[in-house]
């Protein structure tokens, strides 16, 4: 999903390197303009947080079901993603 995000914010011209730079901006520049639907950057939001568990274990670990959760809401913002930007350009 934020590679998603990122080739997103590409197509107007931004590039962010830190995962958080590119969720806030995506917040800024789709779901507040609701270019796309606000949902998706509450789930970037949550998959961001389910990586840093994954990644890093502080707080536990990722269940298979969570992770096939988040790779359907992927596959619902790379929908959406390339719906926008086959009508943008």
């Amino acid at each position: 999903m934020f590679y998603i995000a990122q080739a997103l914010l590409l197509s107007k011209g931004l590039s962010f390197s830190s995962h958080s730079a590119v969720i806030a901006a995506y917040g800024k520049e789709f779901a507040k303009t609701k270019l796309l639907d606000p949902e998706f950057h509450r789930l970037l939001m949550e998959a961001q947080d389910t990586r840093n568990i994954g990644d890093y274990g502080m707080i536990g670990e990722v269940e298979a079901g969570e992770a096939r959760e988040i790779i359907n809401w992927s596959k619902k913002f790379l929908k959406a993603a390339e719906k926008y930007l086959s009508q943008a350009f």
